[in-house]
């Protein structure tokens, strides 16, 4: 929680405003019953205040605490006892379940009301504009004060929850970089695999089966491709770069158009031949939508 002097200084409250609100005394004084009964009025209109303040007597200790809050704010002492009191008062609100709403619209209300009472001394105007920018620092205060026990209380009831949301998050955090790092090693497996099935092609080309050496090189070749932007991608990503889909995409548009150039090789039935082509055009239509598409 912050001091009650850091309070001060962030709202420029000083020594020559404390003089200024204790020569206002008086004056307040005089008005008090009129400004704790409006204050009042308010209340009783609210259900929440109905409901408080059914019987007579708690209608009266109530309105008797508010006049001494009100004249508070002019006794020219700001210390760490007049912050307790402040505390104390937000605490007896929250315990007693008043929405912050009520209490802001409470010290609207005194606001307006003294601003008029203000205005009507008929001080000079310079007199009157500094009178009312140092009541507005002092009710600013109490009001910051007051509220910050509606925070502190909101905090220990979602401290709890908040602690298990925060444990929550850590551990996916953690599983999806273990995920991604098994995910790394299998594209690295998995392409050094690629290059294992490439050198065992290329030894077809010495042992005499040329064109089928050449033709399933060139196959295993388009994989290792495929295998190299897979991991490009996924670098990508784990810098904070975009997912590209059409890399999966042509995952399966590589590996068809291997399947057709063996197929080709092994003179496969034509049938078999137009469901591979088919294939090709259906895969290679969708590779093209979506490469537009991450264009975009």
């Amino acid at each position: 929680m912050r001091s009650f002097k850091e309070i001060k200084d962030s709202y420029s409250f000083t020594a020559d405003d404390e003089r200024r609100l204790f020569q206002l005394q008086s004056i307040m004084v005089n008005h008090v019953e009129g400004i704790a009964g409006a204050l009042s009025s308010y209340i009783m209109s609210t259900k929440k205040g109905i409901r408080l303040l059914t019987q007579e007597t708690r209608r009266i200790h109530l309105f008797g605490l508010q006049k001494k809050w009100f004249l508070g704010m002019f006794e020219g002492k700001y210390d760490n006892s007049y912050y307790d009191r402040l505390i104390r008062i937000g605490i007896v609100h929250v315990k007693n379940e008043i929405d912050a709403h009520y209490l802001n619209r409470a010290v609207n209300i005194i606001r307006g009301l003294v601003v008029e009472i203000l205005y009507e001394m008929k001080n000079d105007r310079e007199e009157t504009i500094a009178n009312i920018l140092t009541f507005e620092k002092i009710l600013d205060i109490n009001l910051d004060v007051m509220t910050s026990s509606y925070i502190e209380e909101e905090m220990r009831v979602y401290s709890s929850m908040y602690k298990i949301k925060s444990t929550l998050i850590d551990f996916s955090e953690k599983f999806l970089q273990s995920a991604n790092l098994v995910l790394v090693l299998s594209l690295i497996g998995l392409t050094l695999g690629a290059i294992g099935l490439f050198i065992a092609d290329v030894q077809k080309l010495f042992s005499g089966d040329l064109e089928k050496g050449i033709i399933t090189s060139l196959g295993t070749l388009l994989i290792i491709w495929v295998m190299i932007e897979l991991m490009n991608t996924e670098i990508s990503h784990l810098k904070g770069g975009k997912f590209r889909i059409s890399v999966f995409i042509s995952v399966a548009l590589v590996a068809v158009i291997r399947e057709t150039m063996i197929a080709t090789l092994k003179h496969e039935q034509s049938e078999m031949m137009l469901y591979l082509i088919a294939s090709i055009l259906v895969i290679g239509f969708v590779y093209w939508l979506v490469t537009k598409s991450e264009e975009r």
